[in-house]
């Protein structure tokens, strides 16, 4: 694992790289407006995928580096992430956006901008806790490239029920984690525990990587 900082518009990042010996693909995820890139399911990210081929670059953006607990604007985020994907511009294989929450909309906004051959949404936030009425499915289905979406069973800023049947005509694929809240956690009375809900998250990853964006599967 490798760490470095970077500077952004809006102050230092830091860029945490778990790298592949033989990466095939590169994949860049920042973290969600209420916590950092050590979330257990960006933790898990970093953790199997380099096993497979696939090197994780996690970034922390500047207003959680500088110890701040209110996320910046979405712009702000945005920047930071483009950064990012230029300071990992000349060892990327394909790159792929991701991230959790906020992370996520900010992959989705960047994608193209990016150069990216596909978007990681995790625990899309397609509308604030109990507005589904401002839906933000436009963001996501307008990424651009193709997307895999893993939500969880019981998010309160998205079931996987308020998302359209018709994803796939956006190229946009959806992976429900049963029984899982936004932050991909399970309750105690769960059959799935915290293990169970990475095995889903990796395994589904690579699948979809294999499929949209390596041609390995």
């Amino acid at each position: 694992m490798s760490v470095r900082d970077l500077d952004t518009p809006h102050g230092p990042a830091r860029l945490e790289v778990a790298r592949a010996r033989s990466p095939v693909a590169t994949l860049l995820v920042s973290h969600g407006a209420g916590a950092g890139a050590d979330t257990h399911d960006l933790e898990a990210l970093a953790a199997h995928l380099p096993r497979q081929g696939v090197t994780v670059a996690r970034l922390t953006q500047p207003w959680r580096v500088a110890g701040r607990k209110v996320a910046t604007a979405p712009p702000t985020l945005d920047d930071a992430l483009l950064v990012a994907v230029d300071a990992l511009r000349r060892s990327r294989r394909p790159l792929v956006l991701g991230g959790r929450s906020a992370g996520a909309r900010s992959a989705a906004r960047c994608a193209v901008r990016a150069g990216a051959e596909g978007c990681l949404a995790l625990s899309f936030p397609l509308h604030a806790p109990g507005r589904p009425e401002r839906s933000r499915l436009d963001e996501l289905t307008g990424a651009g490239v193709p997307t895999l979406v893993v939500q969880g069973e019981r998010d309160p800023m998205g079931t996987p029920d308020e998302f359209p049947a018709d994803l796939d005509a956006s190229d946009v694929h959806l992976v429900v984690v049963p029984d899982a809240d936004h932050s991909l956690r399970t309750p105690k009375r769960s059959v799935l525990g915290a293990d169970d809900v990475a095995a889903i998250l990796v395994e589904a990853t690579v699948e979809w990587l294999g499929r949209e964006v390596t041609g390995s599967s």
